[in-house]
């Protein structure tokens, strides 16, 4: 499930790559303005026509909706894939996320770089203290968007908080609930064309990490069950 911002450039191939590996892509095209939608529907995908000013995490909450749509009547709930639109051919790459949750690995997995390093700056570093202040849990990437979700995970994460701040939030919620999370490698490669992307936003991206600190400061430390 990918929500779309004018990416009419990129989201033709991201669409046709991830076809070759998972059956049913929804796109939620936030409001675009370049021929996104079209592109993205020439390409395979069911779209969803989203109001801009609602914003990416309302984006999510009803590609949600429309991809449980498409669950089968008598079958389990299907996982939930949020790629980024601007992946390009490497979109195929997303696989080892689908792969650990559909073998119970864990309910939630969170793409990490196949190198070994970690997101630094003033953002993630205090995303990263507040999920570990408030689950126990040390995440390497806290901002990472290439993710794949239970529906059990996704209904413990909604509803999404909004901007930069939803993957820490995302998180966050998904432990309280007792749920588990895991970090995999991935080699996807941005195109850059995704101006959503909190790396490519670093000042939006400190401001969400603050107001997320003092937010979570009224709330619990409950601990993560597992």
């Amino acid at each position: 499930m990918v929500p779309l911002y004018n990416e009419a450039q990129v989201i033709r191939g991201v669409i046709e790559e991830a076809r070759r590996t998972f059956p049913h892509v929804v796109v939620v095209d936030d409001g675009s303005q370049d021929g996104s939608a079209a592109q993205a529907e020439a390409a395979g995908a069911v779209v969803v026509r989203h109001s801009v000013e609602r914003g990416r995490a309302s984006a999510i909450e009803t590609g949600v909706k429309v991809a449980a749509m498409r669950d089968r009547p008598a079958g389990p709930p299907r996982h939930i894939l949020l790629p980024s639109p601007d992946l390009r051919e490497t979109a195929v790459d997303a696989t080892p996320l689908a792969e650990a949750v559909s073998a119970r690995q864990a309910d939630m997995a969170i793409a990490v770089p196949a190198r070994e390093r970690e997101y630094s700056g003033f953002g993630p570093g205090v995303a990263r203290r507040l999920i570990r202040r408030k689950t126990g849990w040390y995440c390497h990437y806290p901002l990472s968007y290439q993710r794949c979700l239970t529906r059990e995970a996704i209904d413990a994460a909604m509803p999404f908080s909004g901007r930069y701040v939803l993957e820490a939030a995302m998180t966050i919620n998904v432990l309280r609930a007792g749920l588990s999370v895991m970090e995999v490698p991935c080699n996807f490669a941005h195109s850059g064309a995704d101006r959503s992307l909190g790396s490519l936003n670093r000042p939006a991206r400190m401001v969400d990490a603050l107001l997320a600190t003092v937010f979570q400061g009224f709330h619990s430390n409950a601990r993560s069950k597992r």
